[in-house]
């Protein structure tokens, strides 16, 4: 189990990623944010070990992770999903994932071919404005933590613009 503070990209700083037992296991920095839509995932010695960035020109929500500096997955928002946000993480290769559930509470699971692989809540923490992200054995757990920080950067954007466009 990984846990992840809620909200860190508004403000941009940098934060930890804990274990289920409190123990910093991945650093994320959060400062790249602001000048290229990038945050940068650390490992405890500071080297990168994955980022998640935002594609600049795309007609729907997509952020690319690179795992070892290598391209592990697009996380795309899905264009036609009636009553509720989906998100697919596109894979090299068949094996697709999808985020499906309340994306905006998180309390979501993701799933491949409708087999969960991770779940995402809030429900087991009573830390406030932190969830917990609970990754399947034998599953990559940068590429699930680099999906559910995707999935926050395009809803903090999707955010600011409604925030925007209110003030029209």
């Amino acid at each position: 189990m990984f846990v992840i503070r809620e909200k860190f990209f508004s403000i941009g700083d940098d934060f930890d990623v804990l274990d289920g037992d409190g123990n910093k296991v991945l650093h994320v920095d959060g400062k790249v944010l602001s000048v290229r839509d990038k945050v940068v995932i650390e490992d405890l010695t500071g080297q990168e070990v994955a980022s998640v960035h935002r594609h600049l020109v795309a007609l729907r929500p997509t952020y690319e992770i690179r795992i070892g500096g290598e391209k592990a997955a697009e996380v795309k928002k899905k264009l036609f999903t009636p009553f509720r946000e989906k998100f697919t993480i596109d894979v090299p290769g068949p094996d697709d994932l999808e985020m499906k559930g309340d994306l905006l509470d998180h309390e979501y699971v993701i799933e491949r071919g409708g087999t969960q692989v991770a779940e995402v809540s809030k429900r087991w923490l009573t830390i406030r404005d932190t969830y917990a992200v609970e990754v399947t054995a034998g599953e990559e757990p940068l590429l699930v933590i680099g999906a559910v920080l995707a999935l926050d950067l395009a809803l903090e954007r999707a955010e600011k613009k409604k925030e925007e466009k209110d003030k029209d």
